[in-house]
């Protein structure tokens, strides 16, 4: 099985990248995890969709290639990074061509917050529902930085986090499975 993730910040030291490292780790056995790179998609406009760039080709390739994509969001302004919305611009372009038409999605993320990224994961959810995905919406994994998410090695090492993101990584793998 065939997980493309993408994580919504740019940072290196983001802690949504650790997120992702940690997700990529407690992944279940058969499943490979695949980073869709996103930091280099141009911004979208609609004078690309005569010519696509080779980067969103090879973007809207993997995406299709994917048994289920992960959305890793931070929290900018409570709602989800613009790095985020141009990917999902270049997903749905040209108009009608949606490349999470019927795939599984998933999102989580982490913030040095008490609520996580409720806010951001709500406003993605409801932006992905948009392009008819098969949206998983249980269970839920919004990661605290501050109290629950300490990280070490580039990976979250608190142990209630690390069974929260393995828990949640395995029922989306289990999601897809009974979604295909």
């Amino acid at each position: 099985m065939k997980i493309v993730y993408l994580v919504g910040s740019a940072s290196a030291s983001s802690i949504n990248r650790q997120l992702a490292n940690t997700l990529v780790e407690l992944a279940p056995e058969g499943v490979e995890m695949v980073e869709a790179e996103i930091k280099d998609l141009p911004h979208y406009n609609r004078d690309y969709d005569a010519a696509y760039p080779e980067v969103a080709v090879k973007f809207k390739e993997l995406l299709a290639s994917a048994d289920g994509v992960l959305f890793i969001t931070p929290e900018h302004n409570r709602m989800f990074s613009a790095l985020l919305h141009n990917a999902i611009e270049w997903s749905s372009r040209p108009w009608g061509q949606w490349s999470l038409a019927g795939k599984p999605v998933a999102v989580t993320g982490a913030a040095p917050s008490g609520v996580g990224t409720a806010l951001a994961q709500s406003h993605l959810r409801s932006t992905l529902l948009f392009f008819d995905p098969k949206l998983m919406t249980q269970p839920e994994a919004y990661i605290d930085a501050t109290r629950t998410g300490q990280l070490e090695d580039g990976v979250i090492t608190n142990e209630t986090s690390r069974e929260i993101i393995a828990n949640f990584i395995a029922a989306f793998a289990q999601f897809i499975e009974d979604n295909k």
